[in-house]
């Protein structure tokens, strides 16, 4: 029998945070789980707030950098049940791929956003987070020093990570970490993410159970059901010649540059 995972109940009073909101995905399915959207919203772009505030005016939005954000002063005083963190993967994900960061200071700083975690879990007893949840690339999980020629140092691959973990521990959390891919509970995309979870109501984590896929009652959906193939395009198969030529026929403009080989073998194979 499926277990089913427990609900995160607001009690009265409390109240939630998505950090790094972006254009409210995250708080979305919030919305969905709470049956509301978040109380706070925190990111220091005011672009992306300015989306998430169309989507989720009832939630309060800092547009500042979340280490300036006080826990105290962010919620008001009051305890907070959970807060959600997707921090920048853009220094971890695999699709940067293995090239040295151009910039080691700006790979080292957005690399070490997942530290306003722990702040939050050590803050005033009165506001820590019940429950934390941290989304980002499953590379996360090697997350070490950066060596001088600016890749991450293989001898220290997820000593960071391992440290982080230890600090949320030390704080009083229970704490897991899965991967998880997103097909399997029914989004058409096969995008897989790290997931962590941290408590400390003394309730225990339980992971969902997927719903899709081989193995599940239902198959997993495809991309093609949420692409309009009435649309016209031009083939990945054409010739920049090509592309151009069906640019002027369709009064549209022909890619910048020709993509990747490795992504038109990505392409072909979808």
């Amino acid at each position: 029998m499926n277990q089913r995972p427990p609900v995160i109940r607001l009690y009265q009073g409390e109240v939630c945070a998505d950090f790094f909101a972006g254009g409210g995905g995250t708080s979305t399915g919030i919305e969905m789980a709470i049956g509301r959207s978040p109380d706070v919203a925190i990111n220091h772009d005011k672009q992306a707030l300015a989306m998430h505030r169309r989507n989720h005016p009832t939630t309060e939005h800092i547009p500042t950098d979340v280490f300036e954000v006080d826990p105290v002063k962010a919620t008001g005083g009051k305890p907070c049940a959970f807060a959600w963190f997707s921090p920048d993967c853009t220094f971890f994900s695999k699709a940067s791929g293995g090239k040295p960061f151009r910039d080691p200071r700006k790979a080292r700083r957005v690399r070490g956003l997942a530290w306003v975690v722990v702040k939050w879990a050590e803050a005033p007893e009165a506001v820590r987070p019940r429950v934390i949840f941290v989304e980002n690339v499953e590379e996360f999980q090697k997350w070490g020093a950066l060596g001088r020629n600016g890749r991450p140092d293989p001898l220290k691959q997820g000593r960071n990570f391992k440290r982080w973990v230890a600090r949320l521990k030390k704080a009083g959390y229970q704490v897991e970490w899965r991967e998880r891919r997103a097909s399997d509970y029914g989004a058409p995309t096969s995008r897989k993410r790290l997931f962590v979870i941290a408590r400390r109501d003394g309730k225990p984590i339980v992971w969902p159970v997927p719903t899709h896929g081989p193995k599940a009652s239902r198959p997993h959906r495809t991309a093609a059901e949420c692409i309009d193939f009435s649309l016209p395009v031009p083939s990945i198969f054409l010739t920049p010649e090509e592309a151009k030529a069906w640019g002027r026929q369709n009064g549209c403009g022909a890619p910048k540059r020709p993509l990747a080989e490795a992504t038109l073998r990505r392409i072909a194979r979808g």
